[in-house]
């Protein structure tokens, strides 16, 4: 998982196809490297310290649950 400090009300991209080189976000490498798969858009509702998914196995997009 990525530990990430997120800031209420902006808009993230998370990247749901493991090609992007900002991980845990979407760079728009799914475009070539996998057309069929697009980023989960999120808006946080506060301020703070999340942890991102960066195995892609989350039940909970983009949060990592621990299934990696």
């Amino acid at each position: 998982p990525f530990p990430v400090e997120l800031k209420a009300g902006k808009k993230y991209s998370w990247c749901s196809c493991g090609h992007s080189k900002k991980q845990p976000f979407c760079d728009g490498s799914h475009k070539q490297a996998a057309p069929g798969l697009f980023p989960v858009r999120f808006i946080p509702e506060e301020d703070g310290k999340v942890w991102l998914c960066g195995c892609k196995r989350t039940r909970s997009p983009p949060y990592c649950d621990g299934s990696h």
